[in-house]
């Protein structure tokens, strides 16, 4: 920050970033019909609603405090912010190499939406409007730190390699794809372009 002729703080220093549109497609979508199932299953389309996936473990307008949140109490009622698990194909391959596996599938990891031609999708900030071309729009929360749990459905592949699970934790790390919520429902399907209107935004200091 600097300052003006009578000492008040401008932002005329400040780095901005311009708002701009970044396109790719979506490669496949995935769900699962069981709230208690931590891995999806790719299929033929995703239908949303205000809620998310009906059925899914991460559907609702509200959800349960984790350890994600230590600011309240595990359990505590709040704002779903993490309806929808999206990932890149690239970023996957990426974080397969670096772990010296043959693939880490989206499914395996809980995803819901597999971009593809997206760069650094988990690099998009909070704010970003994923708009797809069948008429969805998210609004992307933030990215998707990687936890052992989905270390845990990885390792499980590989039953020949140990430590997998807290691998994934330490290599996936801004690769892990993004969490997101539904700002206008719809159905999502493979092979439609998605669009992500990144806004302006800039480094707070």
């Amino acid at each position: 920050m600097t300052a003006d002729l009578f000492g008040r703080e401008t932002t005329d220093d400040l780095e901005i970033e311009p708002a701009r549109k970044v396109r790719g497609l979506v490669s496949r979508v995935y769900a699962t019909p069981d709230p208690d199932d931590f891995q999806t299953r790719w299929t033929a389309a995703l239908k949303l609603g205000f809620e998310g996936i009906a059925g899914d473990r991460h559907a609702g307008f509200t959800r349960k405090s984790g350890g994600r949140e230590p600011w309240y109490a595990r359990g505590t009622e709040m704002c779903n912010e993490r309806q929808i698990s999206i990932v890149s194909l690239e970023e996957l391959a990426a974080i397969a190499e670096a772990m010296d596996v043959e693939r880490v599938d989206a499914g395996w990891i809980g995803a819901n939406v597999l971009t593809e031609g997206l760069p650094r999708l988990t690099l998009l900030p909070p704010r970003t409007r994923m708009v797809f071309a069948g008429g969805v729009v998210l609004r992307v929360d933030g990215d998707n730190s990687p936890c052992r749990i989905a270390g845990g459905a990885i390792a499980a592949q590989y039953p020949d390699r140990e430590g997998l699970d807290l691998m994934f934790a330490r290599l996936a790390r801004r690769q892990r794809g993004l969490v997101a919520y539904v700002e206008r429902p719809g159905v999502i399907r493979p092979g439609e372009e998605v669009v992500a209107h990144v806004p302006e935004h800039w480094l707070y200091r």
